[in-house]
């Protein structure tokens, strides 16, 4: 259900960065139903949304483009619970001046709070523009757009 849950919170943060006029969060509920999501796992994307929202740190302001002058080392309790791939695309984004010492650390308390399984790189990626939204909203619309699609390229220009 985790899964189908991130791919519901996926969609959500999709559907407003293509500015999609909405009327009603019902709405919103009603296009997920229509496309085979079952109502309790759009609840408890909700929920999971509005608790991770409720718990971002605030003031927390990110600059891009300002390179790490530090490394992090993952704790053997986070390298069991991320994998690989999302460990390294956490390094990437922090040795780009994407993330900010305090977002990555975010993202790596959120990942590993809602970890029962390993947290793949599709889920990191979530987790990632989710506290980077919570963070910092429109100032970062592009960055999202990049990320979600994996297009470095635009990213870095």
């Amino acid at each position: 259900m985790r899964e189908r849950v991130l791919a519901i919170v996926s969609f959500i943060a999709q559907y407003f960065l293509d500015d999609r006029d909405m009327a009603t969060e019902n709405d919103l509920v009603e296009e997920l139903l229509s496309v085979g999501f079952e109502a309790e796992e759009i609840d408890a994307a909700f929920c999971w949304m509005e608790s991770q929202a409720l718990c971002a740190p605030a003031g927390s302001e990110t600059s891009l483009n300002i390179p790490s002058l530090s490394h992090r080392v993952f704790t053997t309790e986070e390298n069991r619970a991320l994998s690989s791939d999302a460990r390294g695309f956490l390094t990437r984004l922090r040795t780009m001046g994407i993330l900010d010492d305090d977002v990555q650390e975010e993202v790596i308390d959120k990942a590993l709070l809602m970890a029962e399984d390993e947290v793949t790189l599709k889920e990191i990626k979530t987790i990632t523009v989710l506290a980077m939204f919570a963070n910092s909203q429109n100032e970062w619309r592009r960055e999202f757009d990049c990320l979600l699609e994996d297009d470095w390229q635009r990213l870095l220009n």
